[in-house]
């Protein structure tokens, strides 16, 4: 018990990061995980944390609670960044919609509690599925560890304002909506040489309603061309996951001042 005592300001910095990462993350974040899992995981997790990194004895005093903001921040922002790059899959689903006609019945997306495409909501389910296969959660608990390689605990605030955060911004985002398109291109183009050839039927056969025979046609083709596509669809998806990983890692170097 002596020896916890001291450990028990660097035990709540520990744990303010981590609480606040789970916030933001894909899958630890989502609303289908209890929160009394992501709190006892939490708790768990800045516990071993505590007497695995590499920290000084910190002290409360004036300090101590920017060093809680601080600490609440950094872990928002680098779960924020991986949340920012798996929307891939969500602007991926809103192209395909769009094109298909499935714009006009977005669901309600269980994990996040917001509205989703349909397609984007099977394109992220699908990548959940890949990412736990791969042990790819892992991956994400591994980035909060070694993020304090990166900016300790008891490191000065990051400098916000430095012109290497706006160029990351840009960049992520930049890769994000590049991601984005190679998932929707495939259905994208096919369905833009569907919609040309229903042109064409309209105009040589003016008595067919086009209307009515082309939205079931545009369906059925998107989902041949999903199937066809569903390969170079998950090897998008593995890109995807290394895009994620490292630009969390690079956020962290930046923040750190590397």
């Amino acid at each position: 018990m002596e020896q916890l005592i001291p450990k028990l300001p660097v035990f709540f910095l520990i744990l303010v990061r981590l609480s606040a990462f789970f916030v933001t993350v894909p899958f630890f974040s989502y609303k289908t995980i209890p929160a009394k899992a992501r709190i006892t995981l939490a708790l768990v997790l800045a516990w071993m944390m505590t007497y695995s990194i590499q920290t000084t004895n910190v002290s409360i005093d004036e300090n101590y609670a920017m060093l809680v903001l601080k600490e609440a921040i950094v872990g928002l922002l680098l779960g924020l960044v991986a949340f920012i790059i798996f929307s891939a899959l969500q602007i991926a689903g809103s192209f395909i919609d769009f094109q298909i006609g499935f714009a006009i019945a977005n669901v309600i997306d269980p994990m996040t509690g917001a509205q989703s495409p349909l397609i984007g909501q099977f394109f992220q389910t699908l990548a959940m599925m890949l990412l736990i296969a791969t042990n790819g959660h892992y991956l994400l608990l591994d980035a909060i560890y070694f993020s304090y390689q990166y900016l300790p605990l008891q490191s000065a605030w990051p400098d916000f304002g430095d012109v290497a955060i706006s160029v990351f911004i840009m960049k992520t985002f930049t890769t994000v909506f590049a991601i984005a398109f190679q998932m929707a291109a495939p259905v994208v183009a096919t369905i833009f040489l569907v919609d040309l050839a229903l042109g064409i039927t309209a105009k040589t056969v003016p008595q067919l309603n086009i209307f009515v025979v082309g939205f079931p046609i545009k369906i059925g083709v998107s989902f041949i061309v999903l199937i066809t596509m569903m390969s170079v669809m998950i090897a998008v998806m593995q890109k995807l996951f290394t895009v994620m990983f490292a630009a969390m890692r690079d956020f962290m170097v930046i923040l750190g001042g590397g």
